[in-house]
C-alpha cells in the first residue's frame, strides 16, 4: 500500500508503527464496519472477529493506522476515566492488561504506578523536587504506567488482521446513510453494513454527532536526549514511574526505554476539528508552545538546564462534556455506535472500551451509561 495521502505536520513521536494493510477489493457488504484505525477501532474490530469468527468485519482508516491520536500519544496508561471511576466502568487497567495478554500484544506494558504532582506540600519522601510555578512535588501515587504507542497500534492491527478483519488504509469515509442496512460511503464506493462503530475520536465530528458534545484540541510533547543514571536519580525518575500534575500549569511525562524523558503540556485551541489538518508544530501557536515547553523543562531542575531534545510532536485529543467518554448509540440509528472523547485518558481506556463496543454491536452488552 502507498504511504498515507494525509500529510499532517505534527512532528515525529518516538514511536514506530510498522503495520501496513494489504491491497484488497472493497466489499459491497459486511456484517460490521469500523470507522477509525486507532486504538478503539482496532480493538473493537479484533474482538468482533474473535467473538464471531463467521461474521465479516471491515475497518476503514482515512490515513494509515494510528495516524491520529493513537500514534501521537505519550503512552501513559492510566486507570479510570478523566472524570474518575464511573458507575459500571470496571477495572480498566486489569481489563486492558488482560486484552494485552489475550491478543499477545508486545507493547512494552509496564505498570509501576504513576506519581501525581502538586504545588502544595508533597509527600514527606517525595522523590521529585522540581521548580515549576512553585515547588513541584509528588503528592500521591496511583495505579498506572506506560506503553509503546507504536507497538500497541501495530500489535492491535496485526491481531485484527490475523483474525480476518479487512483493514483498509487511505480509505476515507465521507458519510453514512442511516438506513437499513447502513450505507457507508468510502473512497467512492458504497459498503452496506448491518452495524457500524464510529471510532474517529477528534475527527469527523459531524458524522459521529459529537460536534456539539466535545471539543477538539491539539496537545504537545517533547522528548529529551538519554539521561545518565545519576541525572535520572537526581530528577527522582530512577524507578521509572510516569507523572502528571493535579494542578495548573499542567505537566505530564514519562521515561523512555533509551533513558530519555517525555514531557508534555499545552493546548492549541481549535474552532473546528478540520483545523487539525493545518496544525504545524514548526509555526504559529504550536511552535510557540513547543518553545515554551522546552524552556520550562530546562528550568525544572539543574540537571536539565542544558538538555537537548530529540523529538517534538503533537496530536489531537477530544475533550468531552464533563470529561466523560462518549459511548452510546448514534441518535440516527441503534445500529451505529459512537465511542470516543477520552479527554487525555485514551490509551488503556480506548482499548478496554473497544472490546466493550464489540460486545454492544453483538447485542451482548449495553454501552457505558
Amino acid at each position: 500500500m502507498p504511504a498515507s495521502t494525509l500529510k499532517y505536520h505534527w512532528g515525529q513521536p518516538p514511536w514506530t508503527i510498522d503495520f501496513r494493510s494489504l491491497a484488497r477489493p472493497m466489499p459491497k457488504q459486511v456484517d460490521f464496519a469500523v470507522v477509525g484505525g486507532g486504538f478503539t477501532g482496532l480493538s473493537a474490530a479484533a474482538w468482533l472477529r474473535r467473538f464471531e469468527p463467521l461474521k465479516s468485519v471491515a475497518l476503514f482508516e482515512s490515513g494509515h493506522v494510528g495516524a491520529g491520536s493513537s500514534g501521537h500519544t505519550g503512552g501513559l496508561t492510566l486507570a479510570e476515566t478523566a472524570a474518575g471511576d464511573l458507575p459500571g466502568l470496571g477495572d480498566v487497567l486489569a481489563g486492558f492488561s488482560k486484552i494485552v495478554k489475550e491478543l499477545a500484544l508486545d507493547c512494552d506494558l509496564s505498570l509501576p504506578g504513576v506519581w501525581e504532582l502538586g504545588r502544595t506540600a508533597g509527600l514527606p519522601d517525595s522523590p521529585i523536587a522540581w521548580v515549576d510555578s512553585g515547588n513541584l512535588r509528588a503528592v500521591n501515587r496511583v495505579p498506572g504506567g506506560t506503553i509503546d504507542a507504536g507497538k500497541l497500534v501495530s500489535g492491535l492491527a496485526r491481531a485484527a488482521d490475523a483474525l480476518g478483519v479487512q483493514i483498509f488504509e487511505n480509505a476515507k469515509v465521507e458519510n453514512i446513510e442511516f438506513q437499513e442496512p447502513l450505507r457507508v460511503n468510502v473512497s467512492g464506493s458504497v459498503v452496506r453494513a448491518q452495524d457500524v462503530l464510529l471510532a474517529t475520536n477528534a475527527m469527523s465530528l459531524e458524522m459521529s454527532d459529537l460536534v456539539q458534545r466535545a471539543q477538539p484540541k491539539f496537545t504537545l510533547a517533547v522528548a529529551t536526549e538519554p539521561l545518565t543514571e545519576a541525572q535520572r536519580e537526581d530528577l527522582g525518575l530512577g524507578t521509572g514511574e510516569p507523572f502528571y500534575t493535579i494542578d495548573f500549569p499542567y505537566l505530564w511525562g514519562r521515561m523512555l526505554p533509551n533513558d530519555g524523558v517525555i514531557f508534555g503540556s499545552g493546548l492549541v485551541h481549535l474552532k473546528d476539528w478540520r483545523e487539525l489538518a493545518d496544525v504545524d508544530i514548526a509555526v504559529g501557536q504550536a511552535a510557540e508552545l513547543i518553545t515554551r515547553l522546552e524552556r520550562r523543562v530546562r528550568g525544572l531542575h539543574s540537571v536539565l538546564h542544558g538538555v537537548e531534545f530529540t523529538h517534538r510532536w503533537g496530536g489531537p485529543i477530544l475533550i468531552a462534556d464533563e470529561w466523560r467518554p462518549v459511548f452510546g448509540f448514534h441518535p440516527r440509528s441503534s445500529h451505529a455506535v459512537v465511542l470516543g472523547g477520552y479527554s487525555g485518558h485514551g490509551v488503556a481506556l480506548s482499548v478496554y472500551l473497544g472490546r466493550w463496543a464489540a460486545e454492544v454491536m453483538l447485542g451482548r452488552r449495553r454501552p457505558l451509561g
